[in-house]
């Protein structure tokens, strides 16, 4: 049976093992149990002392992994089967998403002090965002064990006076940089307006940078699931996305495929967050933002729960983009607004329908709905104008659908019936 050790930052959690018939158990140390402050990895995965099989094991520790084309690339350069998910995390679990790493028995994790990172020059990092599409998270590298989840080309980095550098090791990242796939061009400054705009109008979101790297167009993303101290070291702060925290596997992640529904969001925020008052509002202004710039990809993956100082909260916002930009994705919603799954999501019935399946106070609805259309309205010129100098036709293009959509929408808030 194969072992890997799970750890929070620097301290050890729990085993994760390979049984000889492939599948996948954990369990937590009994010292790890005892702790006063002990909470668990996941709320698919609660603190006891019995093991975990590979049903309840598999949608957490595979929700850590990179999904589709780019797993599939990786498994191969790693010599690897592409559904093994233990090998893979063995050879790139060192600096995942949140606190959590996973290291053979015997090997140390990294304290924040003495850990390792290297600098790249501009040509050198050029030359690795150019191998990013054939090697993603540059697996294989001598001395990088890097995982993010999703199915786009990303790369966790180390942002220092300026300059870029990969974390060695399992030392953590500061922020993650994302060069624009060429099939979806003009995904890079799409990304940086819809993430300027999404704080501009009062969500919780991290901050992005346009980065060019040679003539690739490229964002830097902040990690919120990280936090430097006055010196500058950094620690990893827990997170898990609501796939997850829900017990669905990553390829369970659209609502269409069997994966989470806005009920079972809600319903997870409602028992799971310690402030649920402030977070399901909050959920709720992402939803509608999400319908606002044609954001039809917000599925649950592509929402989380921080964990920090005790406390369970709705994760800032991330990956937000108008898929509307691209006539070829599909118009279908990752998560049903009342009995619609369409993007256009505009027809009032169905978000009282929403509410009324969610046990949420309709009134409070229409009203973020209201608002959140006319702070939209209010931003957008300021946004477009910071992002044009990337590319004008492109901010031109969102400024245009962003605002018809708001208009839609408060056009339909406007009947008198509702």
């Amino acid at each position: 049976m194969n072992k890997l050790i799970v750890y929070l930052n620097t301290e050890r959690v729990g085993s994760l093992k390979q049984e000889d018939s492939g599948l996948l158990q954990f369990s937590y140390d009994q010292t790890w149990l005892e702790k006063p402050n002990a909470m668990p990895l996941s709320r698919s995965l609660p603190l006891r002392s019995e093991v975990f099989p590979g049903k309840k094991t598999r949608p957490f520790f595979a929700g850590i992994l990179p999904e589709e084309g780019p797993r599939e690339k990786i498994a191969e350069i790693l010599g690897i089967s592409r559904t093994n998910d233990f090998a893979m995390l063995e050879r790139i679990g060192g600096d995942c998403a949140g606190a959590v790493s996973l290291l053979p028995e015997g090997v140390a994790p990294t304290y924040p002090k003495n850990a390792r990172h290297l600098e790249l020059t501009e040509p050198e990092l050029q030359q690795l965002i150019a191998k990013l599409p054939d090697r993603p998270l540059l697996a294989g590298a001598e001395g990088l064990r890097l995982s993010l989840a999703g199915a786009q080309d990303k790369l966790p980095v180390i942002v220092h006076q300026n300059g870029i550098c990969l974390p060695l090791g399992d030392m953590p990242s500061t922020h993650i940089l994302k060069p624009e796939p060429d099939r979806f061009p003009g995904l890079a400054v799409n990304e940086i307006f819809c993430m300027t705009l999404s704080q501009a109008v009062g969500l919780n979101a991290p901050d992005t940078e346009y980065r060019p790297i040679g003539r690739k167009p490229c964002i830097l993303v902040q990690r919120y699931d990280r936090t430097s101290d006055e010196t500058g070291h950094t620690t990893r702060l827990h997170q898990e996305d609501f796939c997850q925290a829900l017990g669905f596997p990553p390829e369970r992640k659209y609502q269409a495929e069997g994966g989470p529904t806005i009920g079972d969001c809600i319903s997870l925020l409602r028992d799971w967050s310690t402030a649920p008052v402030l977070d399901i509002p909050d959920f709720i202004s992402g939803l509608i933002f999400n319908v606002l710039i044609g954001n039809a990809d917000a599925h649950g993956k592509n929402h989380a729960l921080l964990y920090s100082g005790g406390e369970r909260r709705l994760s800032p916002y991330y990956d937000l983009v108008c898929t509307l930009a691209w006539p070829n994705l599909s118009r279908n919603l990752a998560m049903k607004i009342g009995g619609c799954d369409s993007v256009n999501a505009f027809t009032i019935g169905d978000w009282k329908k929403m509410a009324k399946k969610t046990g949420l106070n309709w009134p409070m609805i229409r009203e973020r709905m209201a608002e959140s259309c006319h702070r939209v309205l209010n931003k957008l010129g300021e946004v477009q104008a910071r992002t044009g100098e990337y590319n004008e036709s492109i901010a031109t293009l969102l400024h245009e659908t962003i605002k018809g959509r708001a208009d839609r929408m408060l056009e339909a808030l406007s009947r008198k019936e509702y």
